[in-house]
């Protein structure tokens, strides 16, 4: 491994759990849209982009678009059940001051994600975000994380990635940057 030169974080479920808002968010869609949808089938599907997560789903094509217009809506109401992971931040944050690019790289939808760093006013402390609309694929595709270090001009052995799901770490993985796995009781 090369000097760190870039921190790099996902958002969901790494920097912010928002595992029981998103869950949240998507029941009461599925429910509007007559699906049915579990905690547990949710947990499958966890790091998935949102037309991945609606193909494990079965979700009908023509439901798609509607339905991921309904759950931006709804999400900010369950914005109360974000949790911020402080320790992660405040690691993010005394490296950015050390000179250490720090970058979000998330394939999650931008507005979401974007309306949740505002809630957290912590927009400042990055260099760099990623969503998923700057994306053309998504975890396990390493193209996230690719995109990351071409825009950071990092070699991968030069970046950390934080990471909370399996296909994130694949993607971290197949991009040749080293991972540390977080954890949490619900992802």
């Amino acid at each position: 491994m090369g000097q760190i030169k870039a921190i790099i974080t996902d958002f969901d479920g790494t920097l912010v759990d928002t595992f029981i808002a998103n869950f949240n968010a998507y029941l009461e869609t599925f429910k509007h849209f007559g699906y049915e949808l579990t905690k547990e089938q949710y947990r499958k599907c966890y790091g998935l982009r949102f037309d991945g997560f609606c193909d494990k789903m079965n979700i009908k094509e023509k439901d798609r678009k509607p339905m991921k217009e309904y759950k931006k809506e709804v999400y900010p109401k369950y914005f109360k059940y974000i949790e911020l992971n402080h320790a992660l931040l405040f690691f993010i944050k005394y490296m950015k001051t050390c000179g250490i690019k720090t970058c979000i790289a998330s394939t999650a939808s931008k507005e979401n994600l974007y309306n949740v760093i505002e809630y957290f006013k912590i927009k400042d402390n990055f260099d760099l975000i990623l969503t998923g609309e700057d994306v053309k694929f998504g975890k396990p595709n390493p193209y996230v994380y690719n995109e990351a270090l071409v825009k950071l001009n990092i070699n991968s052995d030069e970046a950390l990635v934080f990471e909370d799901s399996n296909v994130g770490c694949e993607s971290a993985y197949k991009a040749g940057i080293n991972y540390i796995k977080i954890t949490n009781g619900n992802s």
